[in-house]
């Protein structure tokens, strides 16, 4: 019964929609009024807004314009076009909500081959288990467990269209099996895709340093709805990235990198509804959701129900920052917010990174702002293997 509580707990942290009351109208009884002044986004498979590498994770999940690496399929799979090695493999690990429950997790493959000078194929998985379910009926008896899970399968090409500018397209298959055993709910499937750009100038003159400029946009997760149930399909959480960064190159040894990203889900903004005396619900505010997932998209720039403010709350915004030494040790820090009427995250981040020949050690850590947070002590752990320095090593020997 607890983890059946934990998953049901893990959804609505995760950003589903929830139903709250309005106490500010003047005609309809409050107990009538169906909305929220906390109106959260209402989507599915929120597993694949979670950050899921440690070196964005320590920037406050900032990654769309960052010097690209390993892990860019996640946020911007155009910088691959612009990476300096030939091919490079990663994998991720994130206990989740550890102050919770002890066996949720999210896993994260990915890796890269360079074409040649202009073109990258890149591939990854990311893996969300939530934990064990235990299945009894009324009478306490033990008919079944189920372990929920979901997952997604992504393909990526990106391409040079000059010496500061570049694109790629992104390919996904998505899973959620979040309800197995249920004879009520089935696994539910998806496919998707992301549109990214990525512009970057090197050495720009600053006084007497050279700094790196870039700027990167992902729309990412634009897709068909998911369904567990034959009456009822659910978006997924499309979502607008953009950002910039600047990196300046302080000496011959050190570097510092500034980055802010900006994200906004691209999916309807759930109205506020009045049920009149036959329970009958209308809409007093906002647009209806029910929509397709193009017209969804669109809706969601002037759907809130509190007007352009409200649209406004829906960015979230992250900053980060990564100083490097000699290329070898990184430190990393960070910061993510998100209105408290669009679910109140807000955190810290930090973290360190450690590079050894082919070899590059990531670890990231996650400080809440207010205490009994869920989030609170996040630790995710990368690890990369760097096969362009494994090749530069073998011909040095040679």
């Amino acid at each position: 019964m607890i983890k059946r509580i934990s998953l049901l707990f893990v959804l609505l942290v995760a950003g589903l929609g929830v139903l709250r009351a309005q106490n500010d109208d003047g005609d309809i009884p409050t107990e009538r009024l169906i909305g929220a002044k906390e109106n959260t986004l209402d989507y599915s498979v929120p597993f694949l807004t979670i950050a899921p590498d440690s070196r964005a994770g320590a920037m406050g999940d900032a990654g769309v314009a960052t010097s690209p690496d390993v892990n860019s399929m996640h946020w911007n799979p155009a910088k691959y076009a612009f990476i300096d090695k030939d091919m490079g493999v990663a994998v991720s690990y994130t206990p989740w909500l550890r102050d919770l429950v002890d066996d949720i997790h999210l896993a994260y493959l990915t890796g890269y081959r360079r074409l040649d000078d202009e073109q990258v194929i890149s591939g990854s998985l990311l893996y969300f288990s939530l934990g064990e379910i235990i299945f009894r009926d009324q009478f306490g008896e033990f008919y079944g467990q189920h372990i929920p899970n979901e997952f997604a399968i992504d393909a990526a090409y990106s391409r040079k269209f000059g010496e500061r500018f570049s694109g790629g397209i992104a390919f996904r298959y998505i899973r959620s099996d979040i309800a197995g055993g249920s004879e009520e709910y089935t696994a539910g499937n998806s496919v998707a895709g992301d549109v990214a750009v990525y512009y970057t100038h090197k050495g720009i003159d600053v006084q007497d340093k050279t700094m790196d400029f870039a700027a990167g946009l992902n729309i990412r997760n634009i897709g068909a709805k998911i369904s567990y149930t034959e009456n009822r399909k659910n978006f997924i959480p499309t979502n607008l990235k953009l950002g910039a960064s600047a990196n300046f190159h302080l000496d011959e040894y050190n570097s510092l990198m500034l980055t802010t990203d900006l994200n906004k889900l691209l999916v309807p903004t759930p109205p506020i509804y009045a049920e009149d005396e036959n329970g009958d619900r209308q809409i007093i505010s906002g647009r209806d959701p029910n929509v397709s997932v193009t017209q969804g998209m669109l809706q969601s720039f002037y759907d809130a129900p509190g007007g352009l403010e409200e649209e406004l709350h829906e960015i979230k915004y992250s900053v980060g920052m990564e100083y490097w030494y000699q290329d070898v040790f990184a430190i990393r820090t960070g910061y993510f917010n998100e209105h408290q009427s669009k679910g109140n995250r807000k955190y810290f981040t930090m973290g360190l990174g450690l590079k050894l020949n082919v070899f590059q050690a990531d670890f990231s850590y996650l400080i809440p702002r207010y205490q009994n947070n869920p989030l609170a002590n996040t630790v995710r752990f990368t690890l990369v293997l760097d096969f362009g320095a494994l090749e530069d090593e073998k011909r040095q020997q040679q």
